[in-house]
């Protein structure tokens, strides 16, 4: 009998439910996460600073410090700000830009992070990645997993509809990205995590076989447990390969091409997906993808993100140099431009205006 297992990096506590922000002192101190209370709440300006006059009579030792943006300049204040206080923990709570400088300053000073997301516009509020706006543009920073992460549905459904589509998009590109993973092991051998495969591929399956929408309780929690799922399906693999394929590039191309005009990182994802499915022949699943992603409001087509079909275009034709290493159908493809016009037609017509 074999004898050894491993060890899976993964939250202490998971508390996803209606009411979880009332109850954010009590679970951190049952847990032994911070019994003397002593924390750094890390919010934004907006819904994270809406929501400390609720939450702060819960955490009276609580010091609380405000993020003016993403940056990693933005992160690194922020862990100087925390450096010294002799605190417990490090609490982001906000949307995703709040949660990836708490992520950064957190692992900058060697205190674990307890994610509070506001919205769930993206697999990051579980995940071992740090993404920041640097110099250079945009850069992921490896951190480790949130040692608690605490989604209050109720917040949740408060949000601007718009981040938790995102969300969904986000969810269901990770069925395309074990495709293309398992396009990698197929022709360049790269191994597969199967752990990490099944975790995110039915983190994504759930999401896009839910009847339900962003107004539905039921949806809401599966959509919550399946971005958390990812996020650790990430740290099970040591990469991002689980959840970021064809997809994503076609994500990063659009934030590097038109920096001042991308779309939430879900929408772009989402709508990257369906593309990806449909390139590698998929083209029933590509449908279904599609048609799930338009019920939610989602954009399957550049216009409906304000782009142009020649834009999509030059974004596809960049995308596999925001990933150099990665292999996906992108890679596998090498599509020139009249190639991508000519797919791009095929995919029109094939899931319908």
């Amino acid at each position: 009998m074999p004898v050894l297992t491993r060890l899976i990096p993964s939250p202490v506590v998971v508390d996803i439910r209606a009411g979880a922000l009332d109850d954010l002192g009590c679970v951190l101190a049952d847990e032994r996460i911070s019994h003397s209370g002593k924390l750094a709440v890390a919010v934004s300006g907006g819904s994270g600073a809406r929501l400390r006059e609720r939450v702060a009579p819960s955490l009276p030792g609580a010091d609380w410090f405000e993020v003016g943006g993403g940056t990693l300049d933005d992160a690194i204040k922020l862990a100087g700000a925390m450096k010294g206080g002799h605190y417990d923990a490090v609490v982001g709570l906000g949307g995703g830009k709040i949660i990836d400088c708490a992520k950064f300053a957190a692992a900058r000073i060697g205190l674990p992070l307890v994610a509070v997301p506001t919205n769930l516009a993206h697999d990051g509020l579980c995940s071992p990645v740090a993404t920041l706006d640097n110099d250079a543009g945009r850069g992921s920073y490896g951190v480790p997993n949130p040692i608690a992460v605490v989604i209050d549905l109720d917040v949740i459904r408060a949000a601007p509809a718009r981040f938790v589509r995102a969300g969904i998009g986000d969810a269901v590109s990770n069925v395309s990205a074990i495709a293309d993973w398992e396009l990698a092991n197929r022709v360049k051998g790269e191994r597969i995590d199967g752990l990490a495969a099944a975790m995110a591929r039915q983190a994504g399956e759930a999401v896009l076989r839910h009847p339900g929408g962003i107004g539905d309780h039921d949806f809401l929690q599966v959509l919550a447990e399946a971005l958390v799922l990812s996020g650790i399906a990430m740290s099970v693999s040591g990469d991002s390969r689980p959840s970021s394929g064809a997809c994503h590039e076609i994500n990063h191309a659009f934030d590097l091409l038109f920096p001042e005009r991308a779309a939430a990182h879900g929408e772009q994802c989402g709508m990257g997906a369906a593309f990806a499915m449909f390139l590698r022949g998929a083209h029933e699943e590509s449908s279904h993808m599609a048609e799930v992603l338009r019920r939610h409001g989602l954009p399957v087509l550049p216009e409906e993100m304000g782009f142009t079909p020649q834009e999509f275009f030059r974004a596809v034709e960049f995308a596999p140099r925001t990933r150099p290493g990665r292999y996906t159908i992108l890679e596998h493809l090498d599509l020139e431009t009249d190639q991508i016009k000519d797919l791009y037609a095929d995919y029109v017509k094939a899931i319908g205006s």
